[in-house]
């Protein structure tokens, strides 16, 4: 497999220019490629020309706003990872962002090292990874292809919900991931879920595939955040 090492390409839509500046700054010294836009008309303009890796919108702009913007840019090229940045932090504008498919929504004022931590986390996410149809641990073997886990070479019965649980966690094994971002992409926002939801299934997958689900080794919980699958 062929591994990118080239920079990566961001490009900023943000009218305000001490902010947009002060952006600019904390991801070229990310060692990211920067280019910037004023409002929604350039960004649409520059995203139809050239390429970029990742797009960090502004929500309240001149002219079209954020949510036009990125449903348009969506439309266009439905793989663009987009994170929306704005002042409005109202859970109906988080969900209407991420309905409409940015694939992030941060909050200002925002700490400048999460920011950067979040957007790397989009990143990873919407880069393609080499393939693996099976991933074994101890004695848990887990078959993605054929939607089955095994210990000491004996099927575990699971749900289907569980498995999809199951299979995101482990494809992403050694990273953050969020109780938000599980309701997002394992249950999606046609179904009406809870954190707390999220918490039980979480509880009962332990109760199958931990040897002790009272001290978890594999499903670890990261305090206030989420969960990590150590493998």
């Amino acid at each position: 497999m062929t591994v990118d090492l080239s920079p990566r390409r961001i490009l900023i839509v943000e009218d305000e220019q001490a902010l947009s500046l002060g952006l600019s700054d904390l991801f070229s010294s990310a060692g990211y490629v920067v280019s910037t836009a004023i409002n929604g008309e350039q960004a649409v303009t520059l995203c139809t020309a050239d390429h970029f890796d990742i797009v960090l919108l502004d929500i309240l702009l001149p002219g079209r706003n954020g949510f036009d913007v990125c449903a348009e840019l969506k439309t266009r090229s439905p793989l663009l990872p987009i994170v929306m940045l704005s002042a409005r932090t109202a859970s109906t504008d988080k969900v209407h962002g991420l309905r409409i498919g940015a694939d992030d929504y941060v909050g200002k004022p925002f700490d400048a090292l999460e920011l950067l931590a979040r957007v790397e986390a989009v990143l990873r996410r919407a880069t393609p990874k080499a393939h693996q149809d099976s991933f074994e641990v101890d004695d848990l073997r887990i078959d993605l292809r054929r939607s089955v886990a095994y210990r000491d070479d004996l099927p575990i019965k699971l749900s289907a919900r569980q498995f999809q649980l199951l299979a995101y966690l482990v494809e992403r094994r050694g990273q953050l991931v969020t109780r938000e971002q599980l309701q997002r992409e394992v249950w999606g926002f046609a179904e009406d879920v809870s954190t707390r939801t999220v918490d039980i299934h979480i509880a009962r997958l332990r109760k199958v595939i931990e040897r002790n689900h009272a001290s978890p080794r594999l499903i670890v919980t990261v305090q206030g955040l989420g969960y990590r699958f150590l493998g």
